[in-house]
């Protein structure tokens, strides 16, 4: 497919321009129907907003408010009246305003007992998605055009904060141009730079606009599109970054074009399938949490996913097919014309870092766990809930109409409870509820429907802890002592249930993702040490990242700072769709880090090795994918949204710990103290597990030769000396044996007499690299029988000589 999609980029071109436009057309004809159904089925706060249902069918539109104070006096003297009167007559003319609640009529409760602080609510025809953005502006300017000194008038509800939200569309530019500035940085070049991000966008454009098309047949909440776009991007990315990074290494290793793709494709785009699919398997794990909220974010995830990875193994080939050797920087273009292919020799700090691991396993090992412990500490205090608009910025009108109600009314007048009867309410429960600690206000409504709703307002805010304590003592206590059969709802009590389910039901989530990527690496590596390592490491980043969430965003450690409003609870859902997408990438980073650590094991059976070269040899593709994920999920602060930011920064912090911490330190030290036992699987599960390849086997040691085919054989050795063309010997000299494909197989450095061997894994075709300082460097063809062979190399000053 590779191929195809290389030699036919033209077609491919067109067929994703097409299906980009095509689905983009019928998404503006056909709109969006997000619908955030947060009710949990046998809840009690479920069966409340049932019964108010059937009490009041009829559904209004959005209900927003406007708050007004004033600094001194009443704000019922008739300055004040002159120009708030006005400005609500005016708001309730508007086409899109159904009803304006007058504060200043006879009985009014909307002023509080201070006289200081007044509200007036506003009835829209349409919910808050459906409002005309202009009218919702037009109701905010003119309700602050009645402000004067003394007098302050603020507005909250849903349809107002959409007028506080960023431009659509900033958190992902923001992080797309972030993630271009590290990828010109890894590549040097504008076009290799350009590929990823060409990919991720078209599979994050489609992916979005199918969750656009699919809200019509199923329930997508609206936070679904913005966690798609952050998983979308940020693995569109780096999974386009793992298959251009073994492309241009094929090209520098005198590949032509076509087959640099191929081989990047056949090898790191299988790497990236399996990938792709540990990623949709972890979100579908959601699914065992039975929440219909949380469906939908698993289908806009997943599909994002699915169409990222499509675009990296269709469009990236047809991209590459039309870059050609612009995919390199200009340099390495001339540097490949004057001195020929380049053996990749694992070098630099990579290199460094992964020797030092290699001969201090346990003091790094140890330093990375005091590090995760440390970070995990906050989680201890982890407590789930819901945010509003009283977690908002000081700036925000919304912050401000939010606050000002909980000082004229009581904290608990944000969210109030409401108690719902069948049939109507025995004598005494109003007065027993009113009785009840916590209770600020209550009140009765008269039945309608053969139901009955007593508002119930606290003397706590919403996300108090107190007020989940009043929930549970009016269900516990005061509605069974009653006899009556009533329930308690309300947004409040919604999100104190989704809290609860999530609670209970997490470790069975967590045990299921954790058990199904055991089994993805088991059968992946052959190996029962390499994924319980993986599991493990897994849940130390996921503790460790949400300790730096609960520091944040619950203990409130720099929230104003980094512009995400005041601290709040933890949202209930969040857990969930964080572990998801965090076993999801870890297992990402898990599989490219050891599928290297395998195959040099598979060739040498040096555990040492093994762990030693995969690190080198990845640690660096991999540092930058996570520097890119850093970038594009620490740039959803600015969505406008806490659940997008929460999940941004606590994604963040997940890859660079993950990243930086785990894959380089801690998992390649406790494979070094671990040793051969990493690879041990027992034989009768050998043979009853299915065989799945993550990369295809390289090119075996026997291949046809110019002469003839070469038979298998055993392992060998080839050995000679690295002499200067007077004959004096060469100390120090780099000498590097390689398959025909430019995989690196075994590295030395020659005696001081100038020896040198290196091993051979079985008769074949290899090339031999030797290089020194002071020197040219030399690589030829070497063709090893069933025994060893003699290979003595010149190296001259100054001289390179290219592979044969």
């Amino acid at each position: 497919m590779a191929r195809w999609c290389y030699r036919h980029r033209l077609v491919v071109l067109l067929l994703w321009v097409g299906a980009l436009f095509g689905l983009g057309a019928a998404s503006s004809a056909a709109g969006t129907n997000y619908a955030n159904v947060f009710s949990l089925p046998d809840t009690d706060s479920a069966t409340a907003y049932d019964l108010m249902e059937k009490a009041f069918p009829e559904r209004a539109g959005d209900t927003d408010t406007v708050v007004w104070k004033v600094d001194e006096g009443s704000v019922r003297d008739g300055s004040v009246r002159s120009r708030i009167a006005p400005a609500l007559e005016e708001i309730g003319e508007m086409k899109g305003v159904g009803e304006v609640t007058d504060p200043y009529a006879a009985r009014s409760a909307q002023i509080s007992r201070d006289g200081r602080i007044a509200y007036a609510q506003i009835t829209f025809t349409e919910q808050a998605n459906a409002v005309p953005k202009e009218l919702i502006e037009d109701v905010v300017d003119t309700a602050q055009a009645a402000e004067r000194d003394g007098l302050q008038v603020e507005l909250g509800g849903q349809a107002i904060a959409r007028t506080q939200e960023p431009p659509q569309g900033l958190s992902e530019a923001v992080g797309i141009l972030a993630a271009a500035i590290v990828l010109f940085l890894a590549f040097g070049s504008l076009f290799a730079m350009l590929l990823p991000i060409v990919v991720a966008i078209a599979g994050v454009g489609t992916g979005l606009i199918g969750t656009m098309l699919l809200s019509h047949v199923t329930d997508v909440p609206e936070v679904a599109p913005l966690l798609g776009s952050l998983i979308g991007l940020g693995v569109g990315i780096d999974y386009a970054l793992f298959i251009v990074t073994r492309h241009r290494r094929g090209i520098l290793r005198g590949m032509k074009p076509e087959e640099a793709a191929v081989t990047a494709l056949n090898t790191s785009g299988r790497a990236v399938l399996f990938a792709g699919g540990t990623v949709c398997i972890a979100l579908a794990g959601m699914l065992v949490m039975n929440m219909r909220f949380l469906d939908g974010v698993v289908v806009a995830t997943s599909l994002t996913v699915v169409l990222s990875v499509l675009a990296a193994i269709t469009l990236l080939p047809a991209l590459l097919g039309l870059l050609g050797t612009r995919v390199l920087s200009r340099r390495q273009r001339r540097r490949l014309a004057a001195a020929g292919p380049e053996p990749a020799e694992a070098s630099g700090l990579a290199a460094r870092w992964s020797s030092y691991v290699q001969r201090r396993p346990r003091p790094v090992a140890a330093m990375a766990v005091v590090v995760m412990a440390a970070l995990a500490i906050p989680v201890l205090s982890l407590r789930l809930g819901a945010t509003d608009q009283g977690n908002h910025q000081e700036s925000t009108t919304t912050r401000q109409a939010y606050d000002l109600l909980a000082e004229g009314f009581g904290p608990g007048f944000n969210g109030p409870l409401q108690v719902v009867v069948e049939g109507e309410a025995p004598a005494g429960l109003v007065n027993e509820i009113r009785s009840t600690e916590g209770v600020a206000q209550v009140a009765a409504v008269p039945p309608a429907n053969d139901v009955t709703v007593i508002q119930v307002v606290p003397t706590t805010s919403p996300q108090s802890e107190q007020t989940d304590r009043l929930i549970d003592r009016l269900r516990d206590d005061v509605i069974p002592q009653s006899g009556a059969d009533a329930h308690v709802g309300g947004v409040t009590a919604v999100f104190k249930d989704f809290a609860s389910v999530t609670g209970e039901r997490l470790p069975y989530f967590v045990a299921t993702i954790i058990a199904l990527g055991f089994l993805l690496l088991l059968v992946a590596f052959r190996s029962l040490v390499v994924p319980l390592t993986a599991a493990l490491m897994n849940l130390i980043a996921a503790a460790a990242s949400f300790g730096v969430l609960v520091a944040i965003f619950q203990w409130g450690w720099g929230t104003e700072l980094i512009g995400v409003g005041k601290e709040g609870p933890i949202t209930s859902f969040l857990p969930v769709i964080m572990l998801s997408l965090l076993f999801g990438l870890s297992m990402d980073y898990q599989v490219f880090l050891v599928s290297r650590m395998h195959e040099e094991w598979v060739h040498t059976k040096d555990n040492a090795r093994a762990v030693r070269v995969g690190l080198a040899e990845t640690s660096r593709v991999i540092n930058s994918a996570a520097l890119i994920m850093i970038c594009v999920f620490s740039a959803f602060v600015l969505s406008g949204d806490m659940e997008g930011a929460m999940a941004g920064i606590g994604l963040a912090a997940a890859v660079a710990l993950d990243a930086f911490i785990l894959r380089t330190a801690l998992v390649p030290a406790a494979m070094h103290m671990l040793g051969n036992a990493n690879w041990w699987l027992p034989d009768w599960l050998e043979k009853r597990l299915p065989h799945l390849a993550v990369e295809p086997k390289e090119e075996a040691a026997v291949v046809e030769t110019e002469e003839e085919p070469v038979a298998a054989g055993r392992s060998s050795v080839v050995h000679g000396f690295i002499r200067t063309a007077d004959g004096e010997p060469v100390d120090g000299a780099a000498v590097t044996l390689l398959t025909k494909g430019g995989r690196q197989l075994d590295r030395v450095t020659s005696l001081a007499d100038g020896s040198y061997i290196v091993s051979v894994p079985a008769p074949g075709t290899y090339l031999l690299a030797a290089t020194a300082e002071s020197y040219g460097s030399r690589a030829g063809k070497v063709v090893v029988a069933d025994g060893p062979l003699v290979y003595d190399v010149e190296l001259a000053d100054g001289e390179v000589d290219a592979v044969n």
